[in-house]
């Protein structure tokens, strides 16, 4: 048994990249997975990996976009597990583009997948996250660039969940609920699209961390969040991890 035995942890997002590092860090450490994502193939894949942990896992196709798939995720956790433990809110659209370019759909969407869909998860999960439950959001360090050209609107929905993090920790903490955000930078599949893509300007970016590389989805971003669901972390609510390699850091 680790240290999350008998815990049980929502990952959206959790079909590839970072929510599937954090999905399978969290079950090392014991928790039971509910694999959440758009693309119901994908989490089934990551289900099978994730019992590979000896853990139980569930896969559902969930739309985060979507309330009624928000609602039915919560459902079938509880239908399955019997509770909702942890809750990691990872699975966000990217609106990207310049203020002048960036389209009300790809905006509307960024902010509809990543802070409203959070906040109707955390809503949805409260009831079940009391006296000892924790959550994180993930957060992004585009919104602590000088320059964010190009990424602002992502920035924005980022930087609003996490001042929902924050009211989050604030309003819950006398619920025993724990609420954190983390801010990391991944080796995900997009990372690696960037790398293919556009060479010279990732290899420019990856030169301004000083550790020198990206991180590892699992070893070094999801044992973090297993870190900060466990605990060892108990007296830690309402502030954000830097997981970055020193990339950047709050002002």
């Amino acid at each position: 048994m680790g240290k999350l035995g008998g815990k049980t942890a929502i990952v959206t997002g959790a079909g590839q990249g970072v929510g599937l590092g954090i999905a399978l860090a969290l079950a090392s450490e014991g928790a039971d997975i509910v694999a959440a994502g758009r693309t119901l193939e994908k989490v089934e894949r990551a289900a099978e990996e994730i019992r590979q942990r000896g853990v139980r896992a569930l896969a559902l196709g969930c739309d985060v976009g979507r309330s009624e798939d928000i609602d039915d995720c919560v459902s079938a956790t509880l239908a399955e597990f019997g509770t909702v433990d942890i809750l990691v809110n990872n699975a966000q659209m990217v609106p990207l583009g310049t203020l002048l370019k960036v389209t009300d759909k790809a905006f509307e969407g960024g902010f509809r997948t990543g802070p409203l869909a959070a906040l109707r998860l955390m809503r949805a999960c409260h009831p079940h996250l009391k006296d000892g439950g924790a959550v994180v959001n993930i957060g992004t360090g585009s919104a602590l660039r000088p320059d964010p050209v190009g990424f602002g609107a992502y920035a924005a929905v980022k930087e609003a969940t996490r001042s929902l993090t924050r009211a989050a920790a604030c309003e819950w903490g006398a619920d025993g609920i724990r609420v954190n955000s983390i801010i990391p930078v991944a080796m995900s599949p997009g990372m690696a699209m960037w790398a293919e893509m556009a060479p010279e300007e990732c290899k420019e970016f990856m030169a301004t961390i000083p550790l020198g590389r990206g991180g590892d989805p699992e070893t070094d971003v999801g044992r973090a969040v297993a870190f900060l669901c466990g605990p060892d972390a108990s007296y830690i609510t309402g502030t954000t991890l830097m997981i970055d390699g020193g990339h950047a850091y709050l002002r």
